[in-house]
Order: structure tokens, then sequence, then C-alpha cells
């Protein structure tokens, strides 16, 4: 026999929290849009298309034309429609050899083989390549 599973077949889970009266949800919720406490203008924007020639997401949405509606509006491969010239920012709006070279500043390197030796990768051993390839076997055989 199981005692502690008879006891618990017979004793009934009564929960913690007694909450009072009826679980009814409010009669009126205002849904009405309002800014975030912590936004900076503590204002909602005008309208979507305004609030998009102000944004940015990795460098300005709405072109350099600084939100100039006289730009004429044209199609991104992405489908959206953008103003004005399309540029995305600093790096994607040019091609790469304009930038210019890329160098590490000083004390920074790109790979670590640029580093001294002592902070290279260890080369693996043709053991530790066969225990790892035969999953440990090879180590007892």
């Amino acid at each position: 026999m199981r005692p502690t599973f008879i006891l618990r077949a017979t004793h009934q889970r009564t929960p913690l929290i007694k909450f009072i009266g009826k679980r009814t949800p409010p009669k009126s919720t205002d849904h009405t849009p309002k800014p975030h406490p912590a936004s900076p203008t503590h204002s909602l924007p005008d309208s979507f298309a305004n609030y998009r020639s102000k944004a940015q997401q990795h460098g300005p949405l709405g072109g350099q034309n600084n939100g100039n509606s006289s730009a004429p509006i044209s199609s991104t491969p992405f489908g959206a429609a953008t103003k004005g010239v399309m540029t995305y920012g600093a790096v994607g709006g040019k091609a790469g050899r304009s930038l210019g070279p890329v160098k590490p500043k000083e004390g920074e390197y790109f790979d670590r083989n640029e580093l001294p030796r002592r902070f290279w990768r260890t080369q693996w051993s043709e053991e530790e390549i066969e225990a790892v390839t035969s999953g440990g076997a090879s180590m007892f055989g």
C-alpha cells in the first residue's frame, strides 16, 4: 500500500490566495494612444509618415533630404517607398571602396594571429584529432 498516495487523494487542495468579490473586467477602459512616460518629447507624432521622416535606424530612414517633401519618392528593393536618394546612413549608401582603407587602430587587431605568438590558437595533435573523430574510442583501444 501507498499511504502517501491515499492521503493525497483524500485531501482537497485549497489555494493560498483569497480573492475578494466577483472577478469582473472594468466597465470602461481608455484605449486612446498616449505617449510613453519616458519619451523625450512627451507627445505623439502627427502621423506615421511624419514619424518615419524623423526616425533613425542605422541612419536616417527618409534619406538625406531631411524630410523635404519636394524630393521624388523612390522605391527601395525591399518594397518600402522612401523620399529622395536611397541611402542607409554612412556605410550602406556608398560603395565599400569609397570608404577608404580599413586599418585597425593602435593596439587593435583583426585576427588573433596578428597578436604575439603566446595568444595564438594552439594546433591540434594527430592524437587529439583521432580522439575527437572516433568519439573517444581510440583512446582506449
